[in-house]
């Protein structure tokens, strides 16, 4: 049976299509529990994103790279991208990086009523690693409660980056966990899961026995719906809070403030390094690009594109330049940064005797014109923008670009051997890791579809992982972007050519603090309700 709230909701969706189809933004709003506009105080709000989770188990990803909500975690990222512990009380790591050790708190239960243990713990990252899912824990042995309030993690080799995962991985119950916990979880985290109508609306509520700060936002619901849905929800008031688009956050909307959070969820062109000599993938896809895999012609990209004008002209102002896969985190390196210098970018070219010999405004070499194929994917407004502004402005340099938006099926075989206009940003430096070591080209994989491989690099990248310290690995994870010679930035080998940050943007109702937002990586709504036990109403 539907409950009340859910009813409300539905009413709510069934009210923006009819806002949507009809063109009036204007229509009298339906109302929403705990959310009319009046005098009273409000503890409810209703948020409207874009991305559905497919699951709400740890286990199997849910809360990969960002914070669970229904769960609590060992540790947990503070501001700076340091970390806090949160069920730890203590925690040490062995002098060969191998064992790491936590004693946790004795006073969490579930919402079940059920102890939080030590064997929760234990059980939660064995399940995680038998599941293979997203959270990558292949350097994990094992990990075993040695005591009601004591965990030992015995790694196969030292990873420097287990702290970002322990930071977000939730714990499950061992006496409560099965095959529908992804769809109806308990947890211990600062809300409580309610219900969930696949495709439509999730709902949580404040755990009024949070070991930690009770959230002030008592209920909470999540609704799908893309951009175009969300900004008519808000215009007739339907929500507290919509995801929208560049394109649209130039509109004001009455009792709305707009809310632009800087991120690193950013979007750039991978491009083959190595030339196309018919070899293939192990999958049988063709690799290699007999354009791309000159750098002269990479470079020349990179300096010659302006990141700058692509996010006023494209995105409304609402991009920042990017110059690497991590920028703004402890472990970037700032001399990866770049200035755009056109008449460079043609030096570049013609100093490796690239000319215009047809007068076509494209530059050829020996025959071989200048011209490569971006692809992205269809329906992705943000990237066709981007790789559309970006090969104006490659053309300015005599350098062809055509854009091609395609599915991602297509993508995944033809990202070998075409550019992609492809998106990153994790607030783990593994992704690093993945993206550039030579252990991950050529896979059928997001990861590496460039082919890139360089010994001096990978040499950083593994000392980065088999860090004992936290100052150690990110000095190697900066020496491995550049370290005065080579690198992976744009001005070293540049397997990608950085263009821009996504802003994220959300249409806030007049009234609703969403605290303040650590740097967003990739998404924009996951990301967004990290910290969502810290919103208040003022």
């Amino acid at each position: 049976m539907k409950t009340r709230r859910t009813i409300l909701v539905s009413l709510l969706v069934a009210a923006m299509l009819i806002t949507v189809f009809t063109g009036c933004g204007e229509n009298k709003p339906v109302a929403t529990q705990g959310n009319e506009n009046t005098d009273t105080a409000k503890d409810s709000a209703v948020i409207a994103i874009s991305s559905e989770p497919s699951s709400l188990d740890p286990c199997k990803g849910w809360g990969h790279g960002t914070t669970p909500l229904v769960q609590s975690t060992l540790v947990e990222y503070n501001q700076d991208m340091s970390f806090e512990k949160d069920l730890a009380t203590e925690y040490s790591v062995s002098d060969d990086g191998l064992v790491w050790t936590f004693k946790i708190r004795s006073d969490v239960k579930f919402t079940d009523g059920e102890t939080l243990t030590a064997s929760d713990v234990a059980f939660t990252f064995n399940t995680a690693k038998k599941s293979q899912s997203s959270l990558d824990l292949t350097f994990m042995d094992k990990a075993e409660a040695t005591s009601d309030d004591e965990v030992v993690f015995t790694l196969n080799r030292p990873t420097s980056t287990f702290l970002n995962t322990i930071a977000s991985t939730g714990i499950v119950p061992e006496h409560a966990y099965g095959e529908d916990y992804g769809t109806n979880p308990i947890g211990s985290g600062p809300f409580v899961f309610v219900q969930w109508n696949k495709g439509e609306q999730l709902m949580l509520k404040a755990n009024e026995d949070y070991y930690g700060k009770v959230p002030q936002i008592k209920d909470v619901t999540l609704v799908f719906m893309q951009e175009d849905a969300a900004f008519a929800a808000a215009k007739s008031g339907q929500v507290d809070v919509a995801l929208t688009s560049a394109t649209l956050a130039t509109a004001e909307i009455d009792g709305y403030y707009l809310k632009a959070v800087t991120s690193l969820d950013n979007r750039g062109m991978t491009l083959p390094v190595g030339p196309n000599e018919g070899k293939k993938t192990e999958s049988g896809y063709i690799y290699g690009n007999n354009v791309t895999c000159n750098l002269e012609i990479r470079q020349a990209l990179a300096y010659g594109i302006d990141r700058e004008r692509i996010a006023e002209e494209a995105l409304n102002g609402f991009a920042d330049p990017a110059y690497s896969e991590n920028d703004g985190m402890p472990w970037n390196n700032p001399d990866v940064k770049i200035d755009t210098d056109v008449e460079y970018a043609k030096k570049l070219l013609a100093d490796k005797g690239w000319k215009d010999s047809d007068g076509d405004g494209i530059v050829e070499k020996d025959g071989l014109k200048a011209e490569f194929t971006c692809i992205y994917p269809s329906g992705d407004s943000f990237r066709q923008a981007v790789a559309m502004a970006a090969a104006a402005q490659a053309k300015e340099i005599g350098i062809g670009i055509k854009v091609e938006g395609t599915s991602w099926d297509d993508i995944s075989k033809r990202m070998f051997s075409d550019a992609v206009l492809m998106g990153w940003g994790s607030s783990n430096p593994y992704t690093s890791y993945c993206l550039y070591h030579s252990d991950n080209m050529l896979k059928d994989d997001y990861y590496n579809p460039e082919g890139y491989a360089n010994t001096v690099v990978d040499g950083y990248l593994d000392a980065a992982m088999k860090a004992l310290t936290t100052d150690e690995a990110n000095e190697n994870w900066k020496k491995a972007q550049w370290d005065g010679t080579t690198g992976t930035a744009m001005k070293g080998d540049c397997p990608w050519v950085w263009l821009v940050n996504m802003q994220h943007l959300y249409y806030i109702r007049d009234g609703l603090d969403i605290g303040e937002q650590m740097l967003h990586a990739h998404g924009e709504s996951m990301p967004l309700i990290q910290n969502l036990k810290d919103w208040t109403w003022k």
